[in-house]
């Protein structure tokens, strides 16, 4: 009995130890990009500040969330659960709008083309967008919804990979090494699937397959005529 008890709070630990570390990860990239003076946050337009805040507000949720699942609150956690759908909302509105305002503003980073950073930014917030709605259906089963949370994350590390990996040496082949680091990071839950359950997951084939799929997506919907012409359009060329 004592056996299954810690190997319980094993598995809770992971899930804490996983959000913290994803929210980390994301935080001190975001900062050390800004300390090295490689961009101005004051600068920034007021919707991209607004974005930022949705994010962070996500990443807080993510580490609290676990936390009260072991604790058994569940009635906080529920609470604040629809609060991250609504944070979740507004990510993917202002990912999407941030991404088509950064072309009209010439504001996207030099080494991305626009059509490529209009694929980017929709393509991503789209599939996180997905992600979360598949973990709100599935709630009321926490193997799934807690995976396909963390899943809904990983697929939005791409802007904090851009700001640890050298990107310009990766124009044309960047989204490789970030589906790459992405699909370790699924790796690691994987691994932890086996350890516990003796396989892995079918939520984490799903979230393994969504980075995939989403990488794919985005590179191919960049060459897209269609999408190279609304560039054009947008950046007033």
């Amino acid at each position: 009995m004592a056996t299954t008890a810690n190997r319980a709070l094993a598995g809770e630990r992971f899930w804490q130890r996983m959000a913290i570390g994803l929210a980390l990860f994301i935080f001190v990239a975001f900062a050390q990009f800004a300390f090295r003076g490689l961009a101005d946050p004051v600068a920034a337009p007021i919707w991209v500040h607004l974005h930022a805040l949705a994010m962070f507000g996500w990443l807080g949720l993510l580490v609290v969330q676990p936390r009260l699942t072991a604790a058994r609150n569940r009635t906080l956690h529920r609470q604040l659960g629809w609060t991250g759908a609504a944070l979740a909302t507004i990510i993917v509105g202002l990912g999407i709008f941030t991404g088509f305002a950064a072309v009209i503003l010439h504001r996207q980073p030099p080494f991305f083309t626009a059509p490529y950073f209009l694929a980017l930014t929709a393509i991503e917030a789209i599939a996180f967008g997905l992600l979360v709605y598949a973990a709100i259906r599935r709630r009321r089963a926490t193997d799934w919804h807690r995976r396909l949370m963390l899943g809904a994350t990983i697929i939005v590390l791409e802007p904090a990979l851009g700001r640890v990996l050298p990107l310009p040496l990766m124009i044309g082949w960047s989204d490789i090494p970030i589906g790459l680091v992405e699909l370790a990071v699924v790796g690691l839950i994987a691994l932890h699937d086996r350890r516990t359950i003796g396989r892995v997951h079918p939520a984490t084939i799903r979230v393994a397959l969504a980075v995939v799929v989403t990488r794919i997506a985005v590179y191919s919907l960049a060459l897209a005529p269609p999408v190279e012409e609304l560039a054009r359009r947008l950046g007033g060329g």
